[in-house]
């Protein structure tokens, strides 16, 4: 083989070599989005509940990796309070059947609700406390996540 069929070979492998890497990534999307939930109604819990639900499936039967966080704060909290919650049983049903959803509880809006009510205000076992809900979602956006509010 002559040098110059050897440096062409050689120019070849490096460009399949350095396009392989964006070939993988390609094949494994990866989804972030991230849920609001701010409002106290029931309806709406049950609606991000269910938007959540059918996100993760859809990218599931493609085959496709999804990470899902949904943020709670202000009058939502209440989705999340150990003692308020009209869907603790779908947050327990979602969390054990979605491992990549992450529920969050904003501190500030647990501080405040303790506050006014004189006792400590516990989050269901499926949630986690989240310094400040806004910072939570401003973060994840700035990561480039998806954001909804439904």
């Amino acid at each position: 083989m002559s040098r110059r069929s050897t440096l062409a070979a050689a120019a070849l492998l490096g460009a399949f070599a350095c396009a392989a890497p964006g070939f993988a990534a390609e094949a494994k999307k990866e989804h972030h989005v991230a849920f609001q939930v701010s409002d106290g109604d029931p309806a709406k819990f049950n609606l991000a509940l269910n938007t959540v639900v059918n996100v993760a499936r859809e990218y599931a039967e493609k085959g496709e990796q999804i990470e899902i966080e949904l943020v709670a704060f202000g009058p939502g909290l209440t989705m999340l309070r150990e003692d308020k919650s009209p869907v603790k049983d779908r947050l327990k049903s979602i969390k054990a059947s979605i491992p990549d959803v992450t529920f969050s509880a904003c501190g500030n809006t647990i501080a405040n609700a303790e506050k006014a009510e004189g006792k400590k205000v516990e989050i269901v076992s499926q949630a986690r406390v989240v310094k400040a809900g806004v910072l939570r979602l401003t973060e994840l956006q700035e990561k480039g996540w998806t954001y909804i509010r439904p």
